[in-house]
Formats: structure tokens, sequence, C-alpha cells
């Protein structure tokens, strides 16, 4: 199973990089992980909101492959404990998906079409975050999860 964190926007930026960097590392002993950048489209000052996430949306479905498992993370979906995160991702693997990304959406969300594509929607928290910390919140629990199913002692309860 190999784990793609999929982000609408600008690359990492100095504050959160290293931190967003440090549990990459970490994810990938035990899952390949990749990050990839999708920058949003050139015209995005003049476009209203609606036609940008539009826009977005086109570029995302674009890359995806059609058996992509795809998680959206969006403030509307489920929420989950890190534990039922860590019963999530191993679900995954023992369903032998083999390519799950995980889609942070641009300043305004994903298009309706990238939810409808979505396999499943998943809500870190009912605030909203800075996308920047969003990357690095993201990278941190999926690191915390593989600890977690692994017995191994970072995550404390």
């Amino acid at each position: 199973m190999k784990l793609n964190l999929w982000s609408v926007g600008k690359g990492h930026e100095g504050h959160v990089e290293e931190g967003i960097l440090l549990f990459t590392k970490r994810i990938a002993n035990y899952y390949p992980v990749q990050w990839q950048i999708i920058a949003t489209p050139k015209q995005a000052a003049a476009m209203n909101e609606s036609d940008l996430k539009k826009a977005e949306g086109i570029l995302i479905l674009n890359q995806l492959k059609k058996d992509d498992y795809l998680i959206v993370l969006d403030e509307r979906g489920q929420q989950f404990t890190s534990e039922k995160l860590a019963s999530f991702i191993q679900q995954c693997a023992n369903e032998s998906k083999k390519n799950i990304i995980f889609l942070i959406g641009g300043a305004f969300g994903v298009s309706n079409e990238v939810l409808e594509r979505a396999d499943f929607t998943w809500s870190l928290s009912q605030l909203v975050f800075p996308h920047q910390l969003v990357r690095m919140i993201l990278a941190e629990q999926i690191y915390r999860a593989c600890t977690i199913n692994k017995n191994e002692k970072y995550h404390h309860k």
C-alpha cells in the first residue's frame, strides 16, 4: 500500500516544512509515502470561489487513477480518534488497497465532483486550520496511526 498526501496550493512553507518532512520520513518506515503539491490554476486570483473549486477539481480528477482510494479532508467529514484512524488505515491495508490518496483541497475546499469521486471524507476537526498546518497535522496523525498499529511507544493513552 502506498500513501499519497496531496495538497492544493503552494509548496511547504518554512515554518512547518521541517515538521512535515520529519513525519513523512517516519511514515516511510511503514509505507511508501510521498507528497504532491497541486498548484492552483494560473488565473486563480481572478476567479470566483465556485469557478476556482471547479478548476482545482478538474486538476485533481485528471491526476486520479481509477483504482486510487481517495480520502478527502473536509470539515464536514467523519471524525476519528487516533485509534480509529489507525484501524481505518489497517483496514485499507487488509483490503489490499494499493494507492491511498489523502487530499487537502484548496482555500475554499473541493468541488462537488471531487467529493462525489471520494471514497471517504475525513474531518481532522470542526475547527478550520491553515493549509500548511493541516499538512503537518495530517502527516503526524498518519505516523501516529502507524505506531499504534505496531504497538510502539509514540502514542500514549
